[in-house]
């Protein structure tokens, strides 16, 4: 099996092993925010805020700042967690302040960071070749994510995301439950309704940021709400729920990511598949449960 030689080989473990550690990483990542991502149905600011990752990410390009050094890594992380933070707050205030429906904010400033990120990217290339200077890694790879992206300090970050991540939700447990399941009745209770939803949208752009390496721009919403939705469909309950998407994920991340080595394809796509099947899976019994119902329901004579 090439993973086994890939984890194995002195000469490949330097490089895979890093790649593995970081998606199991991400996985529980995606597997702690996803339950809330669902619930509170944010799957599609989820998608704005990965979405407008990749202005951050043009920026970074513009400026000179690429993956190879780790100053460079680390602007670069630093640029586009600012850049997905302005996009989440900006959605906020134009989806409350500005009386404007949620899904209008999201696409206006969705489509407003893909544009300039293309732009930049664009210029990027522009400056690159006038400059004999290296070009910018490929469209593709920050579109869809790319496996030899990944190095130490991706796992470092991850890791550093998961810390401040499970911290901030434990911290706030109370109050983040009470935002969830009670928006109405949680400022009576002292509970800012606002602060709590400007939390989580820090996390999720926390979240895509440490994501995009490995699923890119486009897929990082995936990790972010399969998890969530394959809990929600085996268990109504809360603990179950959290538990169920943690493992969800942290198992698909791993198929995905062997069937990745083993048929050489791109992670990330592969693992958001495997999410997406097992997705899928839930839905059998409740379909087996239907048909068995139907055969056995008496027909109706005229």
């Amino acid at each position: 099996m090439r993973t086994i030689e890939y984890l194995t080989d002195p000469a490949l473990a330097s490089f895979f092993w890093p790649v593995l550690l970081t998606t199991l990483v991400i996985a529980i990542l995606g597997g702690s925010m996803s339950w809330i991502v669902v619930v509170k149905r944010l799957s599609f600011i989820g998608q704005g805020v990965s979405h407008s990752a990749f202005g951050g990410v043009g920026i970074a390009l513009v400026v000179g700042f690429t993956s190879g050094s780790l100053l460079g890594e680390l602007a670069t992380a630093t640029i586009v967690l600012a850049f997905s933070l302005l996009a989440a707050f900006g959605i906020a205030l134009l989806s409350g302040r500005l009386s404007a429906r949620s899904d209008t904010a999201i696409g206006i400033v969705l489509s407003v960071a893909m544009a300039t990120g293309f732009l930049l990217y664009s210029l990027a290339e522009s400056i690159a070749a006038q400059s004999s200077a290296p070009p910018p890694q490929s469209l593709e790879s920050i579109l869809f994510g790319s496996v030899t992206q990944i190095d130490t300090f991706d796992l470092i970050l991850a890791l550093c995301a998961l810390a401040i991540v499970i911290a901030t939700l434990w911290m706030r447990r109370h109050r983040v439950l009470f935002w969830m399941f009670d928006e109405a009745a949680a400022p009576a209770f002292g509970v800012q309704v606002t602060r709590e939803r400007m939390v989580v949208l820090a996390l999720l752009a926390l979240v895509v940021v440490v994501t995009m390496k490995l699923a890119g721009v486009v897929l990082a919403t995936a990790v972010l709400v399969l998890p969530g939705a394959i809990a929600l469909r085996l268990s109504q309950q809360l603990r179950p729920v959290l538990c169920i998407s943690v493992l969800s994920s942290v198992a698909c991340a791993i198929i995905g990511l062997i069937l990745a080595f083993e048929l050489d394809t791109q992670p990330g796509p592969t693992i958001v598949l495997t999410l997406g099947a097992l997705f899928g899976a839930t839905w059998l019994p409740r379909l087996q449960h239907r048909s068995t119902t139907a055969s056995s329901a008496p027909s109706s004579q005229s």
